[in-house]
């Protein structure tokens, strides 16, 4: 989404033999986040983006006596009286160091097993979609999130900046799947009325998907299906489920293609037991990927 750009300030800046150009720029992303503005400091060299900071007025909180436009400004002053004093300095202090990770895995379909019980219902859900995948000649893989290191989302709002979230954790090589995948599955059982604390920290995290989308051009055509298990007897117990999961589709473009919901599992212990579930659960697979 194209935000409202806005040049606030420019500066030619010789130094070092070179002459960068320092520039702050307004950009109102009110069409996503009302009021949500985005400022960005940058200093180029020949069009080349040699420097970057980035803030938003998301990220400062009701009891932070501090602006995003005002951070903006003074850190642009700062750079101004960096750069011309040593630009080789300036830039040294820039270089990042991101820590080493695995590689994803990147496949047509990736299932979120989201209970904490590795051999329950959900995870025989989990297997028949993985096997329906299969079977129709696509490629997928089954995450547990509780089984990864997935950090609190604690609502800085900095993955606005750059589309990326400020911790270095297990979600990257998640966010990397969701993007690559066509179908996006949850299993779910029902915890307290709604999904499990470590499905719900994936959720959470995801914003930084949402971000990267927003920022660019995301993916679209993806789709999602839910299959959840509750047990007590009645719809009424995926209120919550199916909510909480359809505004995690529908923040990162996914759009929704059916739900199969099982109660009352807590009788019926064993949800191979049921007539036809296993049937139903194939068919939904075989229908999202148009298979």
């Amino acid at each position: 989404m194209e935000p409202v750009r806005e040049l606030l300030r420019s500066t030619e800046i010789p130094a070092g033999g070179d002459r960068y150009l320092l520039a702050v720029r307004r950009e109102d992303y009110s069409a996503v986040y009302p009021g949500m503005v985005r400022y960005c400091v940058t200093v180029t060299l020949d069009n080349r983006e040699m420097a970057v900071f980035r803030t938003n007025t998301y990220e400062y909180s009701p009891l932070v006596p501090l602006k995003a436009e005002e951070i903006a400004r003074e850190t642009a002053n700062a750079w101004e009286t960096d750069l011309r004093s040593d630009p080789a300095a300036f830039f040294a202090k820039r270089i990042h160091h991101q820590r080493n990770q695995s590689s994803p895995l990147l496949t047509d379909c990736v299932i979120f097993q989201g209970s904490p019980r590795g051999d329950g219902n959900c995870s025989i859900i989990a297997g028949w979609s993985a096997d329906a995948v299969r079977r129709l000649g696509g490629t997928v893989q089954v995450i547990y999130p509780h089984d990864l290191d997935i950090h609190c989302c604690i609502g800085c709002y900095q993955c606005y900046n750059t589309g990326t979230c400020v911790f270095a954790d297990d979600m990257t090589i998640i966010i990397d799947a969701i993007r690559a995948a066509s179908l996006v599955v949850v299993c779910s059982p029902v915890y307290t009325v709604t999904v499990p604390a470590g499905l719900k920290l994936l959720i959470d995290r995801s914003q930084a998907y949402h971000a990267e989308r927003m920022l660019t051009s995301g993916r679209t055509g993806q789709k999602g299906l839910v299959f959840a298990v509750a047990g007590r007897r009645g719809e009424a117990n995926f209120t919550c489920v199916t909510r909480v999961l359809a505004a995690f589709f529908s923040n990162l473009g996914i759009t929704p293609a059916g739900e199969v919901l099982i109660d009352s599992v807590d009788a019926v212990r064993d949800i191979r037991l049921i007539d036809g579930l296993e049937t139903r659960v194939r068919q939904a697979v075989a229908r999202s990927l148009g298979r």
